[in-house]
């Protein structure tokens, strides 16, 4: 699975979601920072953490959740109908079968390695926005997510937080970048090192 990460606006960004043989989704996104969007530190956190039941484990796996589908060529509108209904259906069957019981884990993980990014930084830029507290955060997480987060797990996600951060910066209103979807950590009990491309 291919995500491309659009600078849309000033303020704004959308992902595009690419799995063949399935058409495209685009998702208008939220969180925008210049530097690192949620969902970028999403991605980050989910592929380090080998979480397969969070927001891009669940797009990898087939599932749409509320993209705008693009219209496939030579489909009408009314196939094209169709096939989101359909979309739609799978995603509910999906949903019932937990194929994103990770959600709230991957939310709660994200916030943590934000913060530890933040809290490791010299830039005035990252670190002066720093309000939470990671020791509150992993006290409420059972034990087996909360002895995840190693100093290890850190170093791996904030290296790869200044790499796509950097990237990211770079991008002007209209460009994107696109990074591929793996799994790179170990799959939690509870239940990428991706590579960048400049279009």
């Amino acid at each position: 699975m291919e995500v491309q990460f659009h600078r849309t606006d000033d303020r704004r960004y959308a992902l595009r979601v690419l799995r063949a043989p399935l058409p495209p989704v685009e998702f208008q996104a939220f969180g925008y920072s210049d530097l690192l969007p949620h969902d970028l530190a999403h991605f980050i956190v989910e592929s380090e953490l080998g979480l397969t039941r969070g927001i891009f484990g669940f797009w990898a796996a087939g599932g749409d959740s509320g993209g705008a589908p693009h219209l496939v060529a030579g489909e009408s509108r009314r196939d094209a109908s169709r096939r989101r209904r359909k979309a739609e259906r799978r995603d509910a069957g999906k949903l019932r079968r937990g194929e994103r019981s990770d959600d709230h884990f991957s939310e709660v993980a994200a916030y943590i390695c934000c913060c530890e990014w933040a809290r490791r930084s010299k830039d005035p830029a990252r670190s002066g926005g720093v309000g939470g507290s990671i020791k509150s955060a992993l006290e409420r997480l059972p034990d087996e997510q909360r002895r995840l987060f190693t100093r290890e797990l850190f170093d791996r996600v904030c290296a790869r937080m200044d790499e796509l951060s950097a990237r990211w910066s770079c991008l002007d209103v209209g460009e994107s970048m696109s990074v591929d979807w793996t799994v790179t950590g170990r799959t939690p009990p509870s239940s990428s090192s991706p590579t960048i491309h400049r279009h």
